[in-house]
């Protein structure tokens, strides 16, 4: 049976990788599960090796339960894979990130303790989190001298506190959690423990002038395990050691920190040549996630699927869907976008890649849920600002909502309680699956004519808070390009 992964057996494994052993602790993180250890951790282990950053990172189990035990048995080593196409070339990568110091679990009382000391380093640098988008809450029943509080911002203010009150200079925070202003929201609910502790104006002027709250942007898709036992054993037999903390992200990983420009040179990854970027703010990069990633996804699957195609990587070996695709991005999206047109085209050129990940079976179905909010929030505000911009209607994005509409309506069957069966053109049924009230819309006018069921759709205002009939030419041009 294979040793368990620590120093010692990745020597003795003969791991002729990049590794550093010692280094004192610049991190503290709030989280230690997949994600974290496939991104953050990841670039920091980077910049060790790439500009002698010298760092460790220490991590904080965010919950009462968690791997806190796994992590220490490991000395904090773990495998990272990260895999995927660039360029068209298959990618599988393999990494032994060292960065981690050792995993703390706050909710017991002498790791508390550690946790506090370490806020009180003079070595540490930055707090990282990602405590789900549920993490950055203020939560009134946190209180001051509980081991530990409750919610994670209020762990924060105290190690803050703790650390204002032993003369440090301030700290950088990385707020990783996918909400909007994750950073600033933070920030708010720090400040608020403060002054609902009375802990004085003297530490509440200390945050603000002292310490830096950043808003980030993440992007890499992480699916973390391995869930084939027969490749895990596989693998565990090349590597030489067993790894309970096996971790898998795709290829492809960006980070924008908004912060100011020193913030950019006192953080490694701008000497390391990394894909993470300091910028003045967040807010036009997520836009270019959402319109380019997230609007492509959303704007060929449903079409996509009702063509015969069942995961996204086939759709990319199909010269129409990524013919459609491409127009839809280059000649729509990228030219109404508020940022560099050939970063934005650079993007989306490595959107083709991650959709052709050989490793990653991207079921079209899984993607649709939820449709009708993913094509307001993503398509729709493309195809508005085209209209408003060029004074024309956009035609790739015109066959997508056109697609959206005939993959609720095709062939309806019977309304179920979890969804809408509908009936595929190859004769195979589908479930659609959304909000009631969306369901039942479509189910309602299952026997509507073509005309009347798209006049329908655009003029609902509790589906785009706006009646898009009044669009000139829209309504005709998605009748046209469904039904023709």
């Amino acid at each position: 049976m294979a040793k368990l992964l620590n120093y010692e057996v990745l020597k003795e494994a003969g791991y002729d990788g990049y590794i550093l052993e010692k280094a004192p602790v610049k991190v503290l993180q709030f989280g230690e599960g997949n994600f974290l250890r496939a991104f953050v951790d990841y670039w920091f282990d980077m910049s060790n090796e790439k500009a002698g950053w010298n760092g460790k990172v220490a991590l904080v189990q965010p919950i009462a339960q968690g791997l806190t035990k796994f992590v220490n048995d490991q000395e904090g080593l773990y495998t990272l894979y990260l895999r995927g196409s660039e360029n068209g070339e298959k990618i599988d990568r393999k990494r032994v990130i060292s960065v981690v110091d050792a995993c703390y679990n706050p909710y017991d009382a002498a790791d508390w303790e550690k946790i506090k000391e370490i806020a009180k380093s003079d070595d540490l640098e930055y707090v990282a989190s990602n405590t789900t988008e549920a993490g950055i809450v203020y939560d009134p029943e946190s209180k001051f001298d509980q081991v530990p509080p409750t919610s994670f911002p209020a762990k924060l203010t105290v190690l803050l506190y703790e650390r204002f009150k032993a003369g440090r200079k301030g700290v950088v925070i990385l707020s990783c959690e996918l909400i909007d202003n994750n950073g600033k929201e933070l920030e708010k609910c720090v400040k608020q423990h403060i002054a609902d502790w009375g802990l004085g104006e003297d530490f509440a002027k200390w945050i603000s002038e002292e310490c830096l709250f950043c808003s980030t942007l993440v992007d890499r898709i992480v699916p973390g395990r391995i869930r084939d036992p027969k490749e895990v054993a596989a693998l565990t037999e090349a590597n030489g050691y067993e790894d309970q903390l096996l971790d898998v992200g795709e290829v492809f990983g960006v980070w924008y920190i908004e912060g100011p420009e020193w913030l950019a040179e006192k953080l490694p990854f701008k000497k390391s040549g990394l894909n993470v970027h300091v910028v003045p703010e967040v807010a036009p990069y997520k836009k270019r996630k959402v319109r380019i990633l997230n609007g492509s996804h959303t704007g060929f699957v449903l079409g996509a699927y009702l063509s015969g195609q069942e995961i996204v990587r086939d759709c990319m070996h199909n010269d129409t869907i990524r013919g459609f695709m491409n127009k839809l991005l280059f000649d729509e999206v990228i030219p109404i976008l508020p940022l560099d047109k050939e970063d934005c085209e650079k993007f989306a050129a490595a959107v083709s890649d991650r959709y052709n990940n050989p490793f990653v079976d991207h079921q079209l179905m899984s993607i649709s849920l939820n449709s009708t909010s993913k094509w307001k929030a993503r398509d729709l505000p493309s195809l508005l600002e085209y209209v408003e911009k060029f004074g024309k209607l956009p035609q790739a994005l015109c066959m997508g909502f056109a697609a959206y509409i005939a993959f609720y309506s095709t062939d309806i069957q019977r309304r179920e309680a979890d969804g809408l069966i509908c009936k595929r053109p190859a004769g195979n049924e589908y479930k659609v699956q959304d909000d009631d009230w969306a369901l039942d819309f479509y189910y309602e006018r299952k026997d509507a004519d073509d005309a009347s069921l798209v006049h329908d759709v655009l003029s609902n205002l509790q589906m785009w808070d706006q009646d898009l009939t009044q669009i000139p030419g829209l309504e005709a041009q998605v009748l046209r390009k469904q039904f023709s």
